[in-house]
């Protein structure tokens, strides 16, 4: 198959987001949006670090988040047929699996938890019409520090960005914060493009 339509279909998606980026600025402005966290109280002190209630929340969206894709994939016909388009889509289509829906399935599915995602980072980070761009970069960051092909590996580098973005804001400079990304993204594409997580499983072979 010709390259050409995939490459159609990256620019067509790069065109969409930016008329859907401009259209958000026209409704609702440059202003942030706060928005009320979910649990009233001050911050948890645990071991010297300040803790707030809203991040219990995140960590908890993403524990279920995590248990619930696990369970979509391992146990549900239409998480498997997704991993079969995945690996082998020729192979899915003589089967009897449509491509075509199993990739509406996981758009719709991508788009779900993503909002979701942003409900619950809004009361730390503010609501912006463009905030989906920066997490997206640091989230794409985080696949590849732990693998693209390990959803544990992805976690893991979530941690580590994380931890990278603190540290650069407390010791450097809070300006910093979203460049260590960036940073971090050239560092393991040069050193360990497998990601981390990669090439741990790859040495067990």
């Amino acid at each position: 198959m010709s390259a050409r339509p995939f490459t159609t279909l990256i620019i067509i998606t790069i065109g969409l987001s930016i008329s859907l980026r401009g259209l958000a600025l026209l409704v609702w402005g440059t202003d942030p949006v706060l928005l009320p966290a979910f649990s009233k109280g001050g911050p948890l002190v645990i071991a010297g670090a300040v803790v707030s209630l809203q991040s219990l929340w995140i960590f908890g969206l993403v524990a279920v988040t995590l248990a619930g894709l696990y369970m979509f994939f391992e146990m549900t016909y239409f998480g498997k047929a997704v991993r079969a388009c995945v690996i082998n889509r020729t192979g899915a289509r003589l089967v009897g699996i449509n491509p075509g829906i199993m990739s509406l399935l996981a758009f719709a599915g991508s788009g779900a938890i993503g909002a979701a995602a942003g409900i619950f980072i809004a009361p730390i980070t503010l609501a912006t019409y463009d905030m989906g761009f920066v997490l997206g970069i640091k989230g794409f960051v985080a696949a590849v520090i732990g693998g693209m092909n390990s959803v544990g590996g992805a976690v893991l580098g979530g941690l580590i960005l994380g931890i990278l973005e603190a540290y650069s804001a407390g010791l450097v400079s809070s300006g910093l914060k979203d460049a260590v990304a960036l940073i971090v993204l050239m560092a393991v594409l040069l050193m360990k493009p497998e990601g981390l997580i990669g090439v741990v499983a790859g040495r067990k072979v």
